[in-house]
């Protein structure tokens, strides 16, 4: 086993990886640019390495110096954790010749999966079913008007090398196709440095569901459930659960096979996720799932499978990487409960999610029974403009779906933050709403039921400034003495996010 891992990430996800070092008793490492020299996980690793300034490109995406801060401490492997560097396949090789070991897939699955083109063609000589679509890239948008023809309105243009929404439109008819095709070009370009596009048949209401799998370096492999994903804003996840309400034990055996066939197809080892569109609209006659895309890495989304299942899936990771053997077959996985997660984001829901960065001058983060927060802040640390403004993940575990969504409830309440806007009071809506209580999800939930509309002020701004003045009301000697007489009461106050 490694006795040292060097974590080529920042914010919370780092934070969850250090965390599991800690509980295998290996020492972990972290990097850090400019922007997060006082970050929650420079603190809590045993060595920290500076590694550029706070432009991503020149720190947290800089091969060079993130495989020389690994030389320099030491470490055995490197886990990229998930965005930046996760599936970079040049990354992954690079780490391989320096001598260290990437936790996560090869270089070649990486290469394989990472483009859409590519990983279509491959799925479907797989016998997993896609999306209908072009087999080819769209060069100019004539190629792309004759491929929509032959496709049919509305289409998808997408980024062959894309994700997380970057490089996608909409196109209903031909004007659409027109004033979409280059922008979307463009958008991918500058995302990911490849403008190549293609088209795929647009679904009206789909739900996205996605399989988590865990495969070793000596063939073994398993699914563990499924996630339903889709309650989203511009492509992006906001909400995650498991399992979908919408999945039957007989589609969830469908959907995990065929995950593992895509898997196998480009011999993946480690954690991974392959993603599914499920179409059950009414124009629909037999509900159909297709491929999306399959993600080579650890999911943002992994803490509602954790819960669930029971299994730690950055310690199997790890594991994994060292050449061990997977502990569990198929017949061992068990779905207890369900768990659901929320995306606390500093970002203000008012403004169509504008990215709110700033000093977080209260986090009071929630718990009690069934709670889990996955934070990478605390009060006193500033969001960076530089990066993606995520704040936390606060995940809800319960009996049953119901059981999960009133303990989400309870903590969304229980959760304060001063100084920045969040999209708290956002999910209270949300989780509120009795499609959602139903399971009537797809991805244009949000929309559809005017969510955002009428979305009230969040308390962030005035809670410290609340707490302020019930601490100086309880500190004036007239009032405070009396009453604290009369009730028996044992006073406590709150104030600048700490208990006195």
């Amino acid at each position: 086993m490694f006795k040292k891992i060097l974590i080529a990430n920042r914010g919370e996800i780092a934070v969850r990886i250090i965390r599991a070092c800690r509980d295998m008793e290996i020492s972990p490492v972290a990097v850090y640019s400019d922007a997060d020299r006082t970050s929650l996980h420079v603190r809590l690793a045993d060595e920290a390495h500076f590694v550029g300034p706070a432009r991503a490109s020149e720190s947290y995406l800089c091969v060079e110096r993130l495989l020389d801060a690994g030389k320099r401490s030491g470490a055995d492997a490197i886990h990229p954790g998930y965005g930046f560097l996760a599936e970079n396949a040049a990354f992954a090789q690079a780490c391989k010749d320096a001598g260290l070991v990437f936790i996560g897939p090869s270089a070649s699955s990486i290469e394989r999966m990472g483009s859409k083109l590519e990983s279509r063609r491959i799925v479907a000589a797989a016998g997993v079913p896609t999306i209908p679509g072009s087999d080819d890239a769209a060069q100019d948008w004539q190629a792309a008007l004759k491929a929509a023809r032959r496709i049919g309105f509305p289409v998808m243009i997408k980024a062959s090398a894309g994700g997380g929404g970057k490089g996608m439109r909409v196109a209903r008819n031909k004007d659409d196709l027109k004033s979409s095709f280059e922008t979307a070009r463009g958008e991918a370009g500058s995302a990911f440095d490849d403008s190549t596009i293609y088209l795929e048949k647009y679904i009206e209401k789909p739900r996205h569901i996605e399989v988590q799998l865990l495969g070793d370096r000596h063939g073994g492999m398993i699914f563990l459930g499924e996630r339903e994903c889709s309650i989203q804003r511009r492509h992006q996840k906001l909400v995650e659960e498991c399992p979908s309400p919408a999945v039957t034990p007989e589609l969830r055996e469908q959907l995990g096979r065929a995950a593992m066939a895509v898997a196998r197809a480009v011999d993946y080892y480690n954690a991974g996720t392959v993603e599914f569109l499920y179409d059950a609209g009414e124009e629909v006659s037999v509900p159909s799932f297709y491929f999306l895309e399959m993600n080579t890495r650890l999911q943002v989304e992994h803490p509602v499978t954790e819960m669930t299942v029971g299994i730690d899936l950055v310690r199997e990771q790890i594991r994994i990487a060292a050449g061990e053997k997977l502990e569990w077959s198929q017949q061992d996985v068990r779905l207890q409960g369900s768990a659901l997660q929320c995306r606390i984001y500093a970002e203000d829901p008012q403004r169509d999610f504008a990215p709110s960065p700033g000093l977080l001058e209260t986090v009071f983060e929630p718990s009690g029974p069934g709670i889990r927060n996955d934070c990478g802040v605390y009060a006193g640390f500033e969001i960076p403009l530089e990066y993606d403004p995520l704040i936390s993940k606060l995940i809800a575990h319960g009996k049953d779906r119901s059981e999960a969504i009133r303990r989400m409830r309870r903590a969304l309440a229980e959760y304060k933050i001063g100084g920045v806007k969040t999209t708290i009071s956002f999910f209270e809506r949300l989780l509120s709403h009795p499609a959602f209580e139903a399971g009537d999800l797809h991805t244009h939930f949000i929309e559809q039921h005017g969510i955002l509309e009428g979305e009230p002020e969040s308390c962030d701004e005035w809670f410290p400034c609340a707490a302020a003045a019930i601490y100086r009301f309880l500190e004036n000697e007239s009032t405070r003495p009396a009453v604290a007489k009369s009730e028996g009461v044992r006073w406590k106050t709150f104030y600048r996010g700490e208990w006195e």
